[in-house]
């Protein structure tokens, strides 16, 4: 009855069971191959998106630290500002002692107007100088002439007074003669007289002759002294002339180095007013010192690292505090050297901040040239046997879209995650 059951089943279906499987297997193959092409268009699109971008995790907000520093010596007299505070260009954040300094501007001041003073005078005298030389050099040539003149006339005297003198020289030879002549018959009449051998008349009168030619001789001796002092007199005239002359040819020689006077006065104003451009620059320093007594805000921001208090002496270059502005920040991206192959500068960025929940923009501004690792402090020497290749991370910057941190949120030193897209 089995077989005949059997028989029966296989009567009514023909077809063995292992043929009757393939009816399904194409609705399979279809479903799979449909499956296939999907995961694969969808890997497609899914690949050509994260080949559309490149990102990394090392990445950070950077900034400009405006350092605020002393310029100057001097202690503090106020701090304006406390950390954290925010503060705008040209606020006044740092107050020096300036008694120091503006005794300094009033002395540069007073020196300067010293030298203009100076610089007046030496002006001045330019002119003065080359009149006051022609002048004397007419003076001198007049004093020549007249002193030649007055020593032809001197000599002219000179020579008259020796002649008077020999003259009267003559005269008292003649009147010592008459005299003795006359002192010599009165002598001798005397004894006549005495004898009676002459009448006393004749004695008296020769007495009176031997008395007058004693007058005579006195005269002639008085007319040879007034003779001689003549000559003295018109030697010492012609001396005096002679000098004269002599300090005339020394003014004319004097007098003719006008140009060279003129021009040493030219040189002395020269130098005044280059005195006077000397001390105008010290009072330009001494002001300019005065006026870094008062320490201004370089750039607005918000002020950080304050190290300076009321009391302290501060010297040039010690830094007080530091002002970082949240208006000129970007982001410094260390991308794989393998990342940069379509990377170029004007590729739209976006990125985010760890610290907030918000997404930005922004784009690439550049490349930097060299690795991070070969701008290092101590840059790694890969000249040794034992060298390891290791991917290299060059910056990238990139800068913010204006308007997306109106509200100041990014901060110098955040990390943030950015995605640069290459398309």
């Amino acid at each position: 009855m089995a077989d005949t059951m059997a028989e029966e089943k296989t009567t009514d279906d023909p077809s063995p069971r292992w043929t009757r499987k393939p009816r399904r297997r194409p609705v399979r193959l279809i479903v799979l191959f449909v499956l296939v092409v999907v995961l694969g268009v969808a890997g497609y699109f899914l690949l050509r998106y994260f080949g559309s971008y490149e990102s990394t995790d090392d990445a950070q907000i950077d900034g400009h630290l405006n350092a605020v520093s002393a310029r100057i010596n001097g202690q503090v007299n106020d701090v304006l500002v406390e950390d954290q505070q925010v503060v705008k260009k040209g606020d006044v954040l740092v107050k020096i002692d300036p008694r120091d300094y503006e005794v300094a501007v009033a002395k540069a001041e007073a020196d300067l107007a010293d030298a203009k003073a100076s610089l007046e005078s030496s002006r001045t005298d330019i002119p003065i100088t080359s009149t006051n030389t022609d002048s004397t050099l007419r003076t001198a040539r007049s004093m020549r002439v007249d002193s030649g003149a007055g020593l032809i006339a001197t000599q002219r005297q000179l020579n008259a007074a020796k002649a008077r003198l020999e003259t009267t020289q003559a005269q008292v030879l003649e009147a010592q003669a008459n005299y003795k002549k006359a002192a010599d018959d009165a002598e001798r009449y005397k004894q006549l007289v005495a004898k009676e051998e002459i009448s006393q008349q004749i004695y008296d009168q020769a007495e009176q002759t031997a008395a007058a030619e004693k007058a005579t001789l006195a005269a002639r001796m008085a007319s040879v002294i007034e003779a001689q002092q003549n000559v003295i007199v018109a030697e010492a005239t012609i001396e005096q002339a002679q000098a004269r002359i002599v300090q005339a040819d020394a003014s004319i020689q004097a007098a003719l180095t006008a140009p060279q006077q003129v021009a040493v006065s030219q040189a002395k104003a020269k130098s005044a007013a280059a005195k006077v451009a000397l001390q105008q620059a010290q009072l330009d320093q001494a002001r300019i010192n005065l006026s870094y007594c008062t320490i201004v805000a370089p750039v607005s921001g918000i002020a950080s690292k304050k190290t300076v208090e009321v009391g302290q002496n501060v010297s040039p270059g010690q830094q007080l505090l530091v002002v970082v502005p949240l208006d000129d920040i970007w982001v410094t991206a260390n991308f794989k050297e393998t990342q940069l192959r379509k990377m170029k500068a004007g590729q739209k960025v976006k990125f985010s901040a760890d610290a907030y929940d918000h997404e930005y923009t922004g784009h690439v501004t550049g490349i930097a040239g060299a690795a991070g690792s070969r701008l290092s402090l101590l840059p790694p020497e890969n000249a040794t046997g034992n060298y390891v290749k290791v991917v290299q991370r060059i910056p990238v910057r990139i800068d913010i879209d204006p308007g997306q941190n109106s509200d100041h949120r990014l901060r110098p030193g955040m990390s943030v995650d950015p995605k640069v897209y290459l398309e």
